[in-house]
């Protein structure tokens, strides 16, 4: 795998999302992440396969809606996102919380 190839798929993830429903999802061997909203799900799984070594089963995505924002007189919309819930191997994790 090229350098530039790594790097490009690096910047696929942007970070993990902890909330309620995704830590119930971590029982299942499903991690949820903020991805870039250009990727597709096939970079999304080479991703995450290359930063953490895993072995990936199926993406899943979601574009929710832009969310309105104010801030005084001036409105506008907040930043796009999507989300990807990806579903892991039996015998595969994701060490999200490192041990100190």
């Amino acid at each position: 795998m090229t350098e530039r190839f790594a790097n490009r798929l690096a910047d696929v993830i942007r970070r993990p999302l902890i909330t309620e429903k995704a830590t119930r999802a971590l029982e299942l061997n499903q991690y949820t992440f903020e991805v870039d909203p250009r990727a597709a799900k096939p970079d999304i799984k080479a991703a995450v396969e290359h930063l953490f070594d895993v072995h990936v089963i199926g993406v899943s995505t979601m574009n929710p809606p832009r969310r309105a924002r104010r801030v005084g007189r001036f409105a506008g919309k907040r930043a796009q996102v999507k989300k990807a819930v990806v579903r892991l191997a039996a015998g595969n994790a994701i060490q999200l919380f490192p041990e100190a």
